[in-house]
């Protein structure tokens, strides 16, 4: 494998890791009764509309169907991947349901 392949595959995994973030993001948020796409803009207001996640709302399932994700667990998948603002407004919202 030459340099060029290992970077091209580097990426497309980064970019895969990156959308299993976004669905479990957007899974959370369903089984919290919140709108992903709402919280997203409230992390990032101005931003400019998140295509990825939007097309990620057609994986996900209802709540019922869904396994638990933690808070925990959500939180350090989004630092991981540098989403320090949408991580902050996700642990409002769990500060919010803890009242």
């Amino acid at each position: 494998m030459n340099k060029k392949e290992m970077e091209k595959q580097v990426i497309e995994s980064y970019q895969n890791d990156e959308k299993m973030m976004i669905l479990i993001y957007a899974q959370w948020c369903i089984n919290n009764n919140l709108d992903p796409v709402a919280l997203y803009e409230k992390a990032y207001p101005g931003q400019s509309k998140n295509n990825t996640l939007v097309e990620t709302l057609e994986l996900t399932v209802s709540k019922e169907e869904s396994e638990e994700i933690g808070d925990p667990t959500l939180l350090n998948i989004l630092q991981v991947f540098g989403n320090d603002e949408l991580a902050f407004a996700v642990q409002e919202e769990i500060e919010k349901r803890e009242k």
